[in-house]
Formats: C-alpha cells, sequence, structure tokens
C-alpha cells in the first residue's frame, strides 16, 4: 500500500506532499501493528498481588528419619578404644550448604560405627489443595521418613504432623493430611497443563534452602521434556528459580492455578541455572486423586514392551513416515496377548489417542480405567488393524517400557560361518560352543548367532554386537545364515530401503531395522 502511493505521486507539489504524509502515517502505522494473528501483549508490572494470594497456601515440609551409622572404610578404621566417649551430633544445616558434608565427616570420623542410629532432617515444599488438609508434595521429600517424622509449616509458622496418605515413585509424588482442626487454610487448585504455551508468564513458590516462603518468576521455556526419570517423563520446563528446597511446591500460571508440581532441575553445582522441571498439572491430578481414594495408584496396563519406530524401521514396515511404538514382546496372559496383539505390531492409537511416539504410550495407557474396553487401531502386514483390549490394573513392579533363494554376491563361507556383507556381521547357527562362548541360555533355541560384526558396517551403527541372537528378519523366522541371507535379498529385490530384525539379546527382544542400500 506505501509502495502504490508514492508511485501515484503527481507533478503538483501540493499534491505530491500531501502524499508523502498519507504514505508516512501509513507506514508508521503498519510498523507500530501487531503481526498478524498475535496481541501485542506486555510482561505484567508486579506480581505482589499473585503472589500475596497464593504464599498462605504453600507449605514447608520437613521430615526426619533414622539413619544407620555404617562403618567407614579407610585408614583407621576400629581403632576407637573401647568406651570411647561419644563424640556430638553432627549440625544441622540446609540441604546443599557448603558446611554440611564438611561438619558430617569431621564429626563421624570420631563416632564408633556401633554407635546408635540418628536422626535426619530434611526440607522440601507442598500446597494445599483441601480445606480438609491434603497437601501435594514430591514423594522424594517425603521418601524414608519416620512413620511420625513429617511436618507441614504454614506460612504463619503454624505446624502440624502429618499423615502419608500414599506416595507414587514413577511421577515423584505424594500425598500428605493434616488435621487443621479450626484452623482455616488456604487452597489452590490444579488448572489445564494443557493450555500452557512456550512463553507464558509462571510463578514458582517453595522454601529454598529452609529459608522460608520465597517467590520467582519465569516463563514456560519447553513442554513434553523427557529427562529420563520414569516412564511418564512430560516435564514443564522452566526457568523461574527453583532450588534445594523447591521441591513438591507449586508452579503457577498468572491465574493462580497450579500447572506443574516442581521436582527437579538440571544443573552441575546443585544450585538454580534456569533449567528446572515441574509434573504437569494434567498429569499429577489423577495421580493425586487415586492416592486420595486408595492410597495407591491405579494404573492401566496392557502387558508389553515397546520400542521406538524409526524411519528406517516404518520404511521396512510400508509404514510410511515414525510414528506409534512397536511392540517387542508380548506378556504371556497379559491384556495385550489375550487381544492377539503379537510381536513386531505397531500401535498407531489406543482408545482414540494417536501413539504420535513410543514414550506417548505408556502414559495414555496409564490414564485409561482399568478394565475398560478400548480399541487399538495396529500396523500389521503392511495395513492397519483394529482389535479390542480390556485394559489391565499394572502391577508396580512391572516394566512399563522396553529397553530399547539365491545366495548373496557379497556373501562368503568360512568355516561353518558366514559372512553377510550387505549387513556387516557373521552368522552361525546356535551350537555348544556358541552357548558357551556368548552365555547363551540353554532355552534359547531359536534363531541365528551374530558372531562378529563389521565396525564400519550397518550392524555396527545401530548397535548389534557378538552374541545377539537374530530371531527374525522381516517379521518372518529364521532358522539359519541362509535364511537371512534369502530375506535380504528378497527385501533388496522388493526395492526396500532396510531390513527389520528382531534381535534377541541375554532374553531382551528388540527390533532394529538396518539398511541395506549401501553399496
Amino acid at each position: 500500500m506505501v509502495a502504490a502511493l508514492l508511485v501515484r505521486g503527481t507533478s503538483e507539489t501540493r499534491r505530491t506532499r500531501s502524499s508523502w504524509r498519507v504514505a508516512a502515517a501509513l507506514g508508521a502505522a503498519l510498523l507500530a501493528a501487531p503481526v498478524a494473528g498475535l496481541e501485542a501483549r506486555t510482561p505484567p508490572d508486579s506480581f505482589a498481588d499473585l503472589a500475596e494470594q497464593l504464599l498462605p497456601a504453600v507449605v514447608n515440609i520437613s521430615t526426619t528419619q533414622t539413619v544407620q551409622r555404617q562403618e567407614r572404610s579407610g585408614q583407621g578404621q576400629g581403632q576407637q578404644r573401647e568406651g570411647q566417649r561419644r563424640g556430638p551430633d553432627v549440625p544441622q544445616f540446609p540441604p546443599g550448604s557448603p558446611f554440611e558434608e564438611f561438619f558430617k565427616d569431621f564429626f563421624d570420623r570420631g563416632q564408633r560405627p556401633d554407635q546408635a542410629p540418628r536422626r535426619a532432617t530434611s526440607l522440601g515444599s507442598g500446597f494445599v489443595i483441601d480445606a480438609a488438609g491434603y497437601v501435594v508434595t514430591n514423594n522424594h521429600v517425603i521418601d524414608g521418613a519416620d512413620a511420625d517424622g513429617i511436618t507441614v509449616k504454614l506460612q504463619d509458622d503454624t505446624e502440624f504432623k502429618a499423615k502419608l496418605i500414599g506416595k507414587d515413585s514413577k511421577t515423584d509424588l505424594a500425598l500428605l493430611k493434616i488435621e487443621p482442626g479450626n484452623k482455616k487454610l488456604s487452597v489452590v487448585k490444579f488448572g489445564d497443563s494443557a493450555k500452557s504455551r512456550v512463553g507464558d508468564w509462571v510463578l514458582a513458590i517453595g522454601n529454598p534452602f529452609g529459608l522460608g516462603g520465597s517467590v520467582t518468576a519465569g516463563i514456560v521455556s519447553a513442554r513434553a521434556r523427557d529427562i529420563n526419570s520414569g516412564p511418564y517423563d512430560d516435564f514443564i520446563q522452566t526457568d523461574a528459580s527453583i532450588n534445594k528446597g523447591n521441591s513438591g511446591g507449586p508452579l503457577f500460571n498468572m491465574a493462580g492455578d497450579v500447572i506443574g508440581v516442581n521436582t527437579a532441575i538440571y544443573s552441575p553445582t546443585g544450585g538454580s541455572i534456569g533449567i528446572g522441571f515441574s509434573v504437569p498439572a494434567n498429569l499429577a491430578k489423577p495421580v493425586v486423586e487415586q492416592l486420595r481414594e486408595f492410597g495407591r495408584t491405579k494404573r492401566g496396563w496392557l502387558g508389553v514392551k515397546i520400542q521406538g519406530v524409526t524411519e528406517e524401521i516404518a520404511e521396512s514396515l510400508g509404514l510410511g513416515k515414525a510414528r506409534g511404538a512397536m511392540i517387542a514382546s508380548v506378556t504371556e496372559n497379559g491384556p495385550a496377548e489375550k487381544a492377539k496383539i503379537r510381536q513386531g505390531d505397531v500401535i498407531l492409537t489406543f482408545d482414540g489417542k494417536d501413539v504420535t511416539e513410543m514414550r506417548r504410550l505408556p502414559r495414555i495407557v496409564m490414564e485409561t480405567g482399568v478394565n475398560k474396553d478400548v480399541p487399538v487401531q495396529i500396523w500389521r502386514d503392511g495395513k492397519p488393524l483394529t482389535v479390542t483390549v480390556r485394559v489391565g490394573e499394572l502391577d508396580e513392579n512391572e516394566q512399563v517400557a522396553a529397553v530399547p533363494a539365491k545366495a548373496d554376491p557379497n556373501t562368503n563361507q568360512r568355516g561353518g560361518q558366514s559372512k553377510v556383507d550387505a549387513l556387516g556381521v557373521v552368522l552361525a547357527p546356535i551350537s555348544p560352543e556358541l552357548r558357551q562362548k556368548f552365555d547363551i541360555d540353554q532355552n534359547t533355541s531359536q534363531g541365528v548367532v551374530v558372531t562378529e560384526v563389521d565396525q564400519n558396517g550397518p550392524a555396527a551403527e545401530k548397535g548389534v554386537r557378538p552374541g545377539d541372537i537374530i530371531v527374525e528378519v522381516g517379521q518372518e523366522e529364521v532358522k539359519s545364515p541362509a535364511d537371512i541371507r534369502a530375506k535380504v535379498d528378497k527385501a533388496r529385490q522388493a526395492g526396500r530401503k532396510s531390513v527389520l530384525l528382531l534381535v534377541d539379546r541375554q532374553g531382551e527382544m528388540r527390533f532394529i531395522a538396518l539398511r541395506i542400500d549401501k553399496g
């Protein structure tokens, strides 16, 4: 528009000046206008009103536990004389204090290993979700505490002994109960963490270093972070400072709703460097509700071990783009086996929810009601198939996800072994000698043993190693090196760029896709 106005100027001075004025005004307006579809937003002038409203619901949690003294190793151990006077107790410092380890080591030097256990303390945070006295915190804050060793302190320094209602190590959450009597408690509520966006303002409130209620502000730095702490990792990352003692405290949005439970930080020093992680409210809320109702979690269970679908695996299965969760093994008599789901299937949707990647499936199954019949779409034999699964209940000891024709002209025989250059491996049938060499279980009778791996070949790139047993190629059983050569050749003739192997490694099954289009 500006350019058009400039072009349309005339030789008359007044009209030219007028056109320039209009063009300049429009240009300034365009520069000042927000990008289409975005609202102009400014940071809040202050968080004071919101902090004042929320602080009373955030509590300090202190725990005590009995620590058995253990014999110290090193020179001088056991040299204390009988009847030696007991040394003083170690002074208690806030976790992370530079004096903590120094004094512990100093006082332990003069103590006998058979002396009475000492009581250790730790600090954390929590928040009240119900005026009846229910308090949410992290499992690691109260883990190992003595039966009467959990104390909840309110902002006004009122203290209550707390009872542990339930805890869940997989999400690092715990629910406590205090008896407030006539004390009126301030409460906060869980919000919808799915609505939080990267860049949104957040407040973290807790008790860092035992100093009392403290507020820090920041933004949502990232969503759905997996920090390898458990099968349900789906953390909100924030740069709001989270220090030691903040664990279990809430992460608030600007509406005052709890969108996360502050749980972990990434730090080489133990202090905040602006990378903190919170369990999202949408994951925490159902866990807390189950702890309140049952004293434990009741999670859905499918009875499978799974692995991710790589581009090579997707190509080898004719799946197109990489997506879903691949079944590496099926638990005997589990829900999946009863529904006829089998090894090598790829789960695409579960109960109508897309499984966009492997790690999403455990969370979807966890949130599904026990004994509920749900549709599951799988990929098998190059086409989608829908089965119905009755979801079981997860035993807390269960593992949730898995570990991860004619001869080929590039193949040759060596002393009963076959080298397959297309894969970069040397293969041999299972024999007593190989069982002993690679510690192969006596009950393992199916498959072909990898005896050598070319460090520059496709197998080495994917982590295949000597002692692995190739059970299937292209989702078909193999019993000899010749079977493998034939199936590799068949895949090449079909125009495949990779071939899918099912590999048994010390009893753990996993699928590996190897490129066969090189060389």
